[in-house]
């Protein structure tokens, strides 16, 4: 017997098809941003098949928010790390 239900990753391309037509109105460096978003709920596909939510947007949102979180934390440590070697130089 094989699944009846679609995985998370089936879903995200399922999603992604729905929003095909959106994406084609964006302007060219919109539709790169848009690619990402999807890029990054594709990088956390195992933990949002795990997670198993009826609502696969909830996932996808999430894993958006999360990545743009990984990114946030990074880039508040670079600066960081800038502003104490500014500092020291002073």
């Amino acid at each position: 017997m094989g699944r009846t239900n679609l995985t998370y990753r089936e879903l995200l391309r399922a999603m992604e098809d729905r929003w095909a037509d959106y994406r084609r109105a964006l302007r060219q460096d919109d539709q790169v941003a848009f690619d990402q978003l999807f890029e990054h709920a594709r990088g956390y596909a195992d933990a949002a098949g795990i997670q198993n939510h009826q609502s696969v947007e909830v996932a996808v949102l999430f894993s958006v928010v999360l990545a743009h979180q990984q990114r946030l934390d990074t880039l508040q440590e670079r600066l960081d790390a800038l502003e104490d070697d500014l500092n020291a130089t002073e």
